[in-house]
């Protein structure tokens, strides 16, 4: 879906973050097997609230992902689902069923809870896509469920020279994504760049913001950024924005940021609340059959 095609470049971005520092992921597996990279880990929530958790997932081997992930509980935040390649079949305790395919997103929110599957709806080829875990506010932990499927033809592109940027949520250079949520405003972008290109995001400093690179590598200052590495982005008092700028060979990048909730965060595998004792609940409430 192309809302602004070959726009002008512009360079709304005069004071912009340095890197803090270079994540590199974990290889871990979750589900019944799938083995991933556990890029966002939990020592690393505090810093990047409100995002609790990123796993990148790729493999052209169908025993790295056939397992998918059955039936299991969420309690107290949102799931958001890219996938770049393959099939996933979502069903969930609350009647929503969809398919992921290429380009799709699925964003769910558990609310006060939720059982779901993920399943491949394929039995070889390759599988890859993010999972990004999306905090609630204390307000809205115990809320409905919910669930939207997102067609990869109806996410909006911003382009300029050299640049696509496919909007999963938040704005950019006056597109709309397909998501907003007005508490955490989150940005979710896809970024494409061809060799040398360069692309601005305005943020306000005190949005927590990082990048991971998936194909390619990119600049930001004088830093390199190679592929498979996140970047955590310094919340430098007085910056407006964020610079990034391919290197000799295109790539690739999904820039996310957001508003910080400043809230406690307790833990306990799928269960993500404010206090130990409404983990013991979740627990407790998905043991009597009460979560969904």
């Amino acid at each position: 879906m192309d809302t602004n095609t070959l726009s002008p470049v512009t360079s709304p971005v005069t004071r912009p973050r340095a890197v803090e520092r270079l994540v590199q992921g974990q290889a871990t597996s979750d589900g019944a097997g799938v083995k991933l990279t556990r890029v966002l880990t939990q020592n690393l929530q505090r810093r990047l609230d409100p995002f609790l958790m990123l796993d990148a997932f790729g493999t052209d081997n169908p025993g790295d992902y056939i397992g998918g992930f059955p039936d299991h509980p969420h309690r107290g935040f949102e799931t958001v689902t890219y996938m770049l390649q393959g099939r996933m079949r979502h069903r969930d305790s609350a009647g929503n069923e969809g398919l992921l395919v290429p380009g799709s997103v699925q964003w769910m929110t558990a609310g006060r809870g939720v059982i779901h599957s993920e399943m491949p709806e394929q039995e070889d080829g390759a599988m890859e896509g993010f999972q990004l875990w999306l905090n609630l506010a204390a307000k809205d932990k115990m809320r409905d469920p919910w669930y939207r499927d997102i067609g990869s033809e109806t996410i909006p592109e911003y382009r300029a020279a050299g640049v696509t940027a496919r909007v999963i949520a938040g704005h950019t250079h006056g597109v709309d994504g397909a998501m907003q949520r007005a508490t955490t405003e989150p940005l979710y972008l896809d970024l494409h760049l061809e060799p040398g290109a360069r692309f601005e995001q305005p943020l306000a400093p005190e949005f927590n913001a990082f990048v991971y690179v998936y194909r390619g590598e990119l600049v930001l200052g004088d830093q390199i950024v190679r592929r498979q590495r996140m970047v955590i982005l310094a919340n430098t008092p007085g910056s407006d924005g964020i610079v990034l700028t391919a290197g000799a060979e295109p790539a690739k990048a999904i820039l996310i940021a957001g508003r910080p909730l400043g809230e406690p965060i307790a833990q306990y595998g799928p269960f993500v609340m404010n206090t130990n004792e409404e983990i013991y609940q979740a627990v407790e409430d998905f043991r009597a059959g009460r979560l969904a």
